[in-house]
């Protein structure tokens, strides 16, 4: 008996120690979130008022309920989708303005969207303003430990091995195989078109546009197609879209780790992307066995950079080829199909700037366009058109809508002075609706904006960053650009578009911004 009272009271006092112990380590982080807040309080920064241990978590959720749009009506599109992604976001930012402070937990979150501000924010490098470690982890199963999760040292060396790979001259010799997979899916439009009524048909095509640019990014990077990796971009997809919902992004619970029945999903789902990714990977290591001169593409760097470095065993240069091949597939395939997507819906809202790309193309490229010619390299970069075509619809519908920052020292942004620790957020799609940087037609589609370039667009170009900005601009920028601008340029040649009374307009945040219901759109044939 006395034993079993000594148990009680040993393990009594057990749960007391470890009670103090999170309470003390509560208080100090709850201590330091208050340091941090009164740094900026003393500069003018306001925001609301968190509650303790959960910030301003439970206000978030409240608003995202409250604020759900309601679904407008077939065949109709509208600027209000800004506010649905984030609604607490731009919440706020009615109630505080463009720079305010907010709580997830215990991190303390700096919302910034001056373009005062922005604009320095890309003379940091990563060493002082750099990827939260806590958001990088997040999307694991995804990415793993590739270059869109990596930070610091691990970022710069995978930074080193990939860029060249992306490089103008590279670039340009990928020009054919865009040409090559465009031809193909306009081959399958029209035949399409055919089986509709000869001249027109109501299509559905980001799902082409997807396969399309799945295959240019498989075929350049990996010397694979579409079809061989086709169940590989289906399963990113899902571990994409599963991923992707606000809670996770910021941090509304941190449950990652227990084996549920969705985090079950996720772990089988990433072991069956990691597995076929490993079968390509060993099927070209095969080849190289027997190839005299194995071909030289991204994956044969990846193989050889694996190889080279003498600290890792089987299993990490394994882990370190399958995390770069999958950021990769994600990175170079879905941003692009999304803005093709985008761009069509927007050039069949207005079919004026149809007429003047294709007048553009008729003017620099002749009839060559419209039967199975190639595009150059110079002739391209003459379709100046075409270019503020795309870079007005990565204004309005820039795949990529939010950037967060951690800074890793006490950086300054102007007058701003943010300490060590805080969490950096801007809002692209905020941004780049600023009318006080834009202009009063901030909201409207106006190409003409950019015919003198980026740099007189607005007042302040640096905050028109549709790649990014800093150090981390996205290394594939150039691919991208020549990739959209081919589709563009070959789909507009052949085909004229206008929105189908049944497009459902609802763009919503999928790691990258996609539409909902997918891109329906009325494709006839010229």
């Amino acid at each position: 008996m006395e034993g079993f009272f000594l148990m009680e009271i040993i393990w009594s006092f057990g749960v007391m120690i470890v009670c103090s112990l999170v309470l003390h380590g509560c208080n100090i982080l709850w201590l330091n979130h208050r340091k941090l807040r009164r740094k900026l309080t003393e500069q003018g920064v306001t925001g609301p008022p968190p509650h303790f241990f959960h910030g301003n978590v439970a206000e978030m959720r409240s608003i995202a309920t409250r604020c759900k749009p309601e679904p407008l009506p077939r065949g109709q599109i509208s600027d209000d989708w800004t506010r649905s992604i984030f609604p607490y976001l731009h919440h706020w930012a009615g109630l505080y303005g463009s720079l305010y402070m907010y709580s997830t937990s215990q991190k303390l979150n700096l919302y910034i969207n001056r373009p005062d501000l922005v604009k320095f924010l890309n003379l940091h490098k990563p060493l002082d303003l750099d990827k939260p470690s806590t958001i990088a982890k997040k999307p694991s199963p995804l990415f793993g430990k590739g270059i869109l999760r990596a930070t610091g040292q691990n970022w710069a060396s995978q930074r080193k091995l990939i860029a060249p790979q992306f490089f103008l001259d590279k670039v340009k010799g990928m020009m054919d195989l865009m040409v090559d997979s465009t031809v193909a899916m306009i081959e399958k439009w029209e035949g399409m078109i055919l089986q509709s009524d000869g001249t027109v048909a109501d299509m559905h095509i980001i799902e082409d546009l997807n396969s399309l640019s799945a295959n240019v990014i498989a075929r350049a990077c990996f010397g694979s197609s579409y079809s061989e990796g086709k169940q590989i971009f289906a399963k990113l997809r899902t571990l994409q879209h599963a991923l992707s919902k606000p809670d996770r992004l910021f941090g509304f619970h941190n449950l990652g780790f227990l084996p549920s029945k969705a985090n079950r999903d996720l772990w089988r789902i990433r072991e069956e992307v990691d597995s076929l990714i490993l079968n390509m990977v060993r099927a070209r290591q095969e080849e190289n066995r027997k190839a005299l001169k194995p071909e030289k593409d991204l994956l044969q760097m990846i193989l050889e950079s694996a190889d080279a470095d003498g600290t890792m065993n089987e299993k990490a240069r394994d882990s370190f080829v399958v995390d770069s091949c999958k950021n990769i597939y994600f990175a170079g395939h879905e941003t692009i199909a999304t803005t093709i997507s985008w761009s069509l819906m927007l050039l069949a809202v207005h079919p004026e700037w149809q007429d003047r790309i294709r007048a553009e193309i008729l003017e620099f490229c002749g009839y060559r366009l419209c039967h199975r010619g190639s595009l150059d390299f110079e002739t391209l970069r003459k379709l100046k058109v075409l270019t503020m075509v795309i870079q007005e619809t990565l204004r309005l519908y820039c795949p990529g809508i939010i950037l967060p920052k951690e800074a890793l020292t006490e950086i300054k942004l102007g007058e701003i002075v943010v300490p060590k620790g805080v969490i950096v957020w801007t809002s692209i799609p905020a941004l780049h609706r600023d009318p006080e940087n834009w202009g009063p037609d901030a909201h409207e589609f106006k190409p003409e904006r950019f015919k003198d370039g980026v740099s007189e667009a607005c007042k302040h170009p640096q905050a028109y960053i549709p790649f990014g900005y800093g150090s981390r601009l996205c290394l594939g920028q150039t691919f991208a650009m020549l990739e959209m601008k081919i589709v563009l340029a070959l789909v507009l040649s052949r085909f004229s578009f206008s929105l189908s009374p049944e497009y459902q307009h609802s763009p919503v945040f999928r790691m990258v911004l996609v539409p909902e219901h997918g891109m329906r759109l009325v494709v006839r044939k010229i």
